[in-house]
């Protein structure tokens, strides 16, 4: 009895002090917990809540800058980023937690499928958030100079005087990061991964930068896939949380081991313009029992002109090249049957009362993913507003790309299988 009641007074005790027990738990095997930056485990969160107004604004401007990121990677070619009237973190959606150094010292790492090298923010950073990494008191701790490997295959990459220390330069969304390539060792979840290379972030310029660091997902060299390729045998899984669920804690698996076994598969294409990021083919959009009207140019792979369909795991909202979006939106617009559309930021099928969606099938080549309401339509907090969630390709980016967003994927398990260049797709309730 003394031991319920000690329980029950511990229980309260946490949660009168506003600690969320989930965000205490600790990664097992090669499990990570992935928390939204919104998350109450997340020190990234607004300090005041946003309206739901603004929170929906706030995600499609990040998506505005990331698009276009995502299009000067396709173009091969680095894009003026759209100003935005607000400061706002345009970071990635997901983080994770990384352990990196001797002794480990613990960072909220963004995930990102459509980059390679990891980079954190380290002592001395300019520009950099209030949390780095302390490289000076690792003992594992090295710089590269530039007679290695890994300086090549970095981006724009320069020596200091001395030759000892590699530098690079990159664009990421709207922001520019200058860093040292170094190593040390990585720990995620149980596993240790030692002499892991990364940038050590030097200085960076914007508001792009996750403030904690991104941990690359791609299937570059210098990506998490390519650096335990050993260890995890090129294989990950995520499952994301919604990001309107109160426990928000979903889940990165890496490795073949634990991976769904009733999952259905597309093959992965492979875009020699941009071989890191993860082309599917998309073959068609259905919505409710009708296969709408889509130009197959607007949906075709072609590896010449970066054209194509790519899952992301750091845009938020699903993006088709317009004459893709427009068939969908008519088709949806039709079988909603209400006269009055309203739009809100850059979507523009909303309406003020409630409605009956019809279903909305994405169609790749050998697999179909029904889309359930959840990952479909965003709602008001009031429940007044209702949206469907999927926007055209901006007009001034190369609107060549189609992306498939995270609030599309959540609830899902998404399986990148590289050896066997497959995507797998199954349905989970993350949360």
């Amino acid at each position: 009895m003394k031991i319920h009641m000690f329980y029950l007074l511990f229980v309260l005790f946490t949660l009168a002090h506003g600690l969320n027990p989930k965000c205490e738990t600790q990664d097992r095997g090669s499990n990570l917990q992935v928390f939204h930056i919104y998350s109450p485990c997340s020190p990234f969160r607004p300090s005041k809540p946003l309206s739901w107004e603004e929170d929906v604004l706030q995600m499609l401007a990040k998506d505005q800058a990331r698009l276009q990121y995502l299009s000067s990677l396709v173009a091969k070619k680095s894009v003026v980023p759209i100003a935005s009237g607000r400061q706002i973190v345009q970071s990635p959606t997901y983080i994770v937690r990384a352990n990196v150094g001797t002794p480990p010292q613990t960072l909220l790492m963004a995930m990102d499928t459509s980059n390679d090298a990891a980079w954190i923010p380290c002592t001395g950073c300019i520009g950099c958030s209030s949390t780095v990494f302390d490289n000076a008191n690792s003992t594992t701790f090295q710089t590269l100079g530039c007679q290695a490997p890994q300086c090549k295959q970095v981006p724009n990459p320069s020596c200091d005087a001395t030759g000892n220390t590699c530098m690079f330069n990159l664009t990421y969304g709207g922001s520019t990061i200058a860093a040292n390539l170094s190593q040390d060792t990585f720990t995620l979840a149980t596993d240790s991964v030692p002499s892991y290379t990364f940038g050590c972030l030097q200085k960076t310029t914007g508001n792009s930068v996750p403030p904690q660091g991104l941990l690359g997902l791609g299937r570059g060299p210098l990506s998490l896939l390519s650096q335990t390729q050993d260890l995890y045998q090129s294989t990950f899984s995520y499952c994301l949380p919604n990001f309107r669920s109160l426990n928000f804690s979903g889940s990165l698996r890496l490795g073949p081991v634990g991976q769904p076994l009733k999952i259905k598969y597309t093959p992965l294409l492979k875009n020699p313009r941009r071989p890191s990021l993860y082309f599917v083919n998309l073959i068609g959009i259905r919505v409710g029992s009708k296969v709408v009207d889509i130009p197959p140019s607007a949906i075709a792979f072609n590896s010449t002109t970066g054209a194509g369909t790519i899952i992301d795991s750091g845009t938020v909202f699903t993006r088709l090249v317009e004459p893709a979006y427009v068939a969908v939106r008519d088709e949806f617009r039709r079988r909603v049957k209400v006269a009055n559309v309203t739009s809100l930021g850059g979507f523009d099928t909303c309406y003020d009362v409630p409605i009956v969606a019809p279903t909305l099938t994405l169609m790749f080549a050998g697999m179909n993913v029904t889309l359930p309401q959840d990952n479909l339509l965003i709602h008001s907090t009031a429940g007044s507003i209702t949206c469907l969630a999927m926007a055209s390709a901006p007009d001034n980016v190369n609107s060549v790309l189609n992306v498939i967003a995270n609030m599309q994927q959540q609830n899902h398990r998404i399986l990148f299988d590289v050896p066997n260049s497959r995507l797998g797709v199954a349905r989970e309730l993350c949360t």
